[in-house]
């Protein structure tokens, strides 16, 4: 017989079947198995990867070659079908039947049904030597099958992200003596009685992920009954409770437990779980344990991974952990109330050989100063001290720790300056803190990718150093105090984001930009850059968001301009630009509905909480984070002097959420289609020359919440619409300054020549007016007779 492939061990799918077929050679399946496989074959209806394509009589007659099947090397029997990954579709044929030795089936992964009305193919429930199932993210319209029981043989139950029909797990599976590894990771199976698991005296691996346990209160008592059992996962399993009393514990082999998103709610030291010394793996975000840690964490000397993650800080950790020398990975994110940060780091591991490698303290109320004596965790790779009150500099020995590569120690009361950083240093993030005077010329991590300085106190020139950064694809020195020309640089070809906005920055746009090709986020705004905008900009055909708004431009806006295409967010405003709204604004595809959004468009600007962009809508300036930047689509050219109409093609976009066009030199009328920009929240238009009547359409914008038309020559009735009445009782100056316009909401009647004519009643006007012109010129030349 052919080693078995569903060991335990991660080895791919290629690897195992290269493996299987050089295992099989030299035999040749047997005909009545070899007719199943291809009556199999004749229900599948896509192939994408020709995982059973070659499956055919002829010249690959030997079913024992074919991918993804395994025969024995001495009886040619078909022993294992591993079709997983191969995102097949079509039915799985009952034909399987006659693989009456098969002991390995694995269909995960794919688009399978059973019949035509996608019941779960009861049938497989007779292959009596099945010892591994793997049916991963299949879909069933039925209940889990209690039939499954009935493979007494199986060893390997995979179901993970199977979907069922709402149903309980079936207490059958308890016949499944031989079983060592369970998942079955579902929302939509629930259980009211685990005790069937106690008869698996064989299982090493459960995972139950989501299936609903609320009513079961006795769960310790029952996983304490596998004393086999190497790894448990209930994580979203609505469990109520872990403070049970075990009387003894004989989960001496648990290695990972998994209890997060279970809200417990009691004292954190109450829980069963700390007397089980063997545990490696713990798992307990989520679960709103509170109080103090027990003494008992220090003496977990195999813990190597402590995940409590999001548990309201209303946890302290004053353990000494300088025994955990197993430690590697410590994550304690916004669940302690309170701590000093030299104390905690005192009490971590020290070893001879320091393992800890991850260290998270986010969002936990943490004060003191940031020690400079942390020679016992030299071996970090990232350390994340984001959102507490941790003051003090950075210590100068940082750059020895030479395997870091992550440092978060953003929004805290840090000061001085920036020293040298670790040769390694792939992500950095200091905003948000006091630090000062001039960057270092040497930063020492020339393989940075992310480089986050905003809102600080640093200033003087950018160094040219900066420009060696072949691999930075996120660069944020917003909010600053910079000054002068930025250096020019030769290409970044990862570069992705720049924000600069809010330092004193000055010279003309810089040249080097040009080079940016996989630029998407560019923000110079408030700074002091003067010139004209370059005609290349539209080659950077990538960018998503730009803003260069409150400097000091001018000239025309760039023709190519509307060349980019992927365009959402585009700010032109406080600048001195001249000359019309370019026409081609259609060309912006990301800001009509005929753009279909990327699914990684937020992967390119997700490095940051910190607001990062603005924009002025709703009357205010707004602050946009990364949460919901890539979800606004926006236009300001609002305070320049801008001449000409408003482009009837603007009203194309109809993904706008915003237009700012006030205080420009705008003359003309407004669109008529200006209705067709169906999403748009906010539009503002005032102070410009704009003259004619105000479009009816402008009522159909139902989602409109902002609306400035004032100081302008518009004339005319004002079009009724509920949601412009709406808009009006929020700003009643909307309508300011333009004198010719009447009807509701405003005081002012229309009479005459101000109430607009329509159809026969225009035309009958026109008739009119100079029949009662020669009228009253035959009248006065009678009386002056």
């Amino acid at each position: 017989m052919i080693a078995t492939a569903w060991s335990f061990l991660p080895v791919s799918h290629a690897l195992q079947r290269q493996l299987q077929r050089d295992d099989a050679s030299g035999t040749n399946c047997l005909p009545q198995e070899r007719d199943a496989l291809l009556a199999f074959k004749q229900n599948i209806t896509s192939d994408p990867y020709d995982t059973v394509e070659l499956w055919e009589r002829g010249l690959n007659d030997d079913c024992c070659m074919w991918m993804g099947v395994t025969c024995s090397n001495q009886t040619g029997h078909v022993l294992e079908l591993d079709l997983s990954n191969g995102f097949l579709t079509g039915q799985i044929s009952p034909s399987l039947l006659s693989l009456k030795h098969l002991e390995h089936l694995d269909f995960s992964y794919n688009d399978f049904l059973s019949g035509h009305d996608g019941r779960f193919p009861e049938f497989l429930c007779s292959l009596k030597n099945l010892r591994y199932l793997g049916l991963s993210e299949l879909s069933f319209a039925s209940i889990m099958p209690a039939q499954l029981g009935n493979l007494s043989m199986l060893e390997y139950l995979d179901l993970t992200d199977a979907i069922f029909l709402p149903s309980e797990v079936p207490p059958q599976f308890g016949n499944l003596s031989n079983l060592r590894h369970l998942s079955l990771v579902s929302n939509n199976l629930y259980s009211t009685d685990i005790s069937w698991l106690i008869r698996l005296h064989r299982l090493e691996y459960l995972d139950l992920v989501s299936t609903n346990l609320y009513t079961i209160d006795n769960w310790p008592h029952v996983v304490n009954m596998i004393p086999s059992l190497k790894s448990l996962y209930l994580s979203n399993c609505s469990l109520s409770r872990a403070d049970q009393s075990l009387t003894h514990i004989n989960l001496t082999n648990l290695e990972v437990l998994d209890l997060s998103i279970n809200y417990l709610g009691h004292p954190i030291a109450s829980s069963w779980f700390w007397n089980v010394t063997s545990i490696q793996i713990l798992l307990l975000s989520g679960t709103y344990l509170y109080g103090p840690f027990p003494d008992a964490v220090g003496r977990m000397a195999s813990l190597f991974y402590l995940g409590f993650r999001k548990n309201g800080n209303s946890a302290t950790m004053a353990v000494d952990l300088k025994n955990l020398c197993e430690l590697r990975i410590l994550l304690l994110d916004g669940s302690l109330s309170s701590g000093n940060i030299t104390e905690f780091i005192q009490k971590l591991p020290r070893c001879s050989s320091s393992k800890l490698g991850e260290l998270s303290l986010n969002d936990n109320n943490m004060t003191g100063i940031l020690p400079h004596m942390m020679e016992h965790i030299t071996n970090l790779t990232s350390l994340s001290l984001s959102n507490n009150s941790i003051s003090g500099s950075i210590w100068s020995g940082l750059q020895n720790f030479t395997r870091l590569e992550v440092l978060f120690l953003n929004f805290n009361r840090l000061s001085g300056h920036i020293p040298l950083l670790p040769r390694g240093l792939e992500r950095l993030d200091v905003s948000m803190n006091f630090f000062s005077g001039h960057l270092q010329l040497e930063l020492g991590a020339p393989d940075i990718a992310v480089l986050i300085l905003s809102y600080n106190k640093i200033s003087g020139l950018v160094p040219e150093t900066l420009c060696e950064l072949q691999y930075i694809n996120f660069l944020d020195l917003s909010n600053n105090s910079f000054t002068g020309e930025l250096p020019a640089c030769s290409p970044m070809p990862n570069l992705h984001s720049l924000l600069l906005s809010n330092n004193k920055f000055s010279g003309k746009f810089p040249s080097w930009i040009q080079s940016l090709f996989n630029l998407s986020l560019l923000d110079l705004s408030w700074n002091k850059f003067c010139g004209t905008l370059p005609m290349w900009i539209g080659d950077l055909v990538k960018l998503q968001f730009l803003d260069v708004s409150h400097n000091m431009f001018y000239g025309d806006i760039p023709v190519k301009i509307t060349n980019l295409r992927q365009l959402q967010i585009l700010n032109l405003s406080v600048n001195n630009i001249s000359g019309s709204i370019p026409l081609s604004l259609s060309n912006i595809t990301a800001m009509t509905k005929t753009h279909q959004p990327r699914p990684d468009r937020e992967s390119n600007v997700s490095w940051t909480d910190i607001d990062i962009m603005s924009a002025v809508t709703k009357h205010q300036q707004l602050k946009y984070a990364v949460q919901s930047i890539v979800y606004m689509v926006g236009i300001d050219l609002s305070l320049n002097h801008l001449t000409g109409g408003i482009p009837d093609e603007i009203t194309s976009l109809d993904e706008l959420r915003y237009l700012n066009l006030s205080r420009n030199c705008l003359r003309g009328n407004i669109p008529e289609n200006i209705g067709f920009m169906e999403l748009v929240d906010s539009v503002d238009i005032s102070w410009n020359s704009l003259s004619g009547e105000i479009p009816p359409s402008l009522s159909d914008l139902t989602f409109l919440s902002t609306l400035d038309l004032s100081y302008n020559n518009l004339s005319g009735r004002i079009p009724f619409g509920h949601q412009l009445e709406t808009v009006y009782n929020s700003n009643p100056s909307m309508y300011d300054g333009n004198d010719n316009i009447c009807g509701p909401p405003l005081q002012r009647n229309c009479s005459g020549n101000s109430d607009p004519k329509h159809g026969d009643e225009e035309a009958g006007v026109k008739i009119a007016e100079p029949m009662f012109f020669y009228f009253g010129l035959l009248s006065g030349f009678v009386a002056g007779l």
